[in-house]
């Protein structure tokens, strides 16, 4: 029985698993082709690496708990978990990394719990949280964008980095733009910047905020803020948690750059760097691990845009999301306890 992901009063012949999982892979895929662009074919390579490792480590579970191997894995969630995790981490990490992180996403944070439906937490998010404060060091290593870096990396290259280097003495290389400077992440760079006393506007002078956003994120976000859009569309997912996300970033970003803009980015910033439209669409959305009821949703996305502030503001990671969507799932239970819909038929009393 495929499982349906739908609330009463159940009107509408809802979408099965298997259709909602494969559009939303579908509609990602205009972003992950923009990180390919600017990131190089590392992206690529992590993504179906990822892909393979979750496709067999869930067909062996499902064969150790005598489980439907073939129907269970036409419903593609172990699919779109292992897609989100490949394109989260840095595209010249090492083979390993991917592998332990969908392991960990599948075998323990899924499966442990029962199974698609049983889980708690995002899987993929909950991998990738585990492997930041496992290895912070191979998680950090984001190479400089490719028109920026000086010295752009091939196929070739990047299998060799990926598969045959565990050293990040090479990587090094790749993560030097043409002023031989680091080149983090533009989340990264303003977050040291004003740790060392710099103003906002001395950090966006940096080569890699010529765009003002950060050279390829934009492009980036732009291209999962499509993808979201498409979603929306089809009714793949609903409006509430994207714009809980988003707004609630944006005031919280605004009321921060208001008080004091020399020590706080723009919203506009927030809104298109790093994960922010990824997450918002194909992450904070996840039916099993998100709030249910309107309101319970509204509060969900809102709740996940002010955590993603503070922490990105006031906390020790640049990049907040994953940490916020795993808070929010720990709350979703409660939220949806106190922000019951009201029954289906039932009038209220004048």
């Amino acid at each position: 029985m495929a499982f349906k992901i739908a609330s009463s009063p159940h009107l509408s012949r809802s979408l099965q698993t298997s259709t909602v999982m494969q559009r939303v892979v579908l509609c990602a895929l205009p972003g992950v082709a923009t990180q390919c662009y600017f990131f190089g074919w590392g992206v690529l390579i992590q993504v179906i690496l990822a892909i393979t490792v979750a496709l067999l480590s869930e067909a062996l579970v499902l064969k150790l708990r005598k489980r439907p191997v073939t129907d269970t894995l036409k419903d593609n969630s172990a699919l779109l978990t292992a897609l989100l995790l490949g394109i989260a981490i840095p595209p010249l990490a090492p083979w390993w990394l991917i592998v332990i992180g969908v392991l960990f996403s599948i075998v323990v944070v899924k499966h442990l719990y029962g199974g698609l439906g049983q889980n708690i937490f995002n899987p993929a998010m909950a991998g990738y949280v585990m492997l930041l404060i496992s290895f912070p060091v191979q998680m950090t290593s984001w190479v400089a964008p490719m028109m920026l870096t000086s010295q752009p990396v091939d196929l070739l290259g990047s299998l060799q980095l990926i598969f045959l280097n565990t050293s990040l003495s090479d990587i090094e290389a790749y993560k030097l733009g043409f002023d031989g400077l680091a080149m983090a992440t533009p989340l990264d760079t303003i977050k040291t910047d004003l740790s060392m006393g710099l103003t906002s506007i001395e950090s966006f002078s940096r080569a890699i905020f010529n765009d003002g956003f950060g050279v390829g994120w934009f492009w980036v976000n732009m291209a999962y803020l499509a993808g979201g859009l498409v979603m929306l569309k089809l009714k793949v997912i609903r409006w509430h948690i994207p714009v809980g996300v988003l707004a609630s970033l944006f005031v919280c970003a605004s009321a921060g750059y208001l008080l004091n803009p020399d020590t706080h980015a723009g919203p506009l910033f927030h809104l298109f760097s790093g994960a922010t439209m990824l997450a918002a669409f194909f992450i904070a959305t996840d039916p099993v691990t998100a709030a249910t009821s309107v309101r319970g949703r509204l509060l969900f996305g809102g709740l996940i845009g002010l955590l993603v502030y503070i922490i990105r503001t006031y906390g020790g990671y640049p990049d907040a999301f994953a940490f916020a969507i795993l808070l929010a799932n720990l709350c979703a239970p409660f939220i949806d306890h106190y922000m019951k819909p009201r029954t289906y038929g039932h009038r209220s009393r004048n």
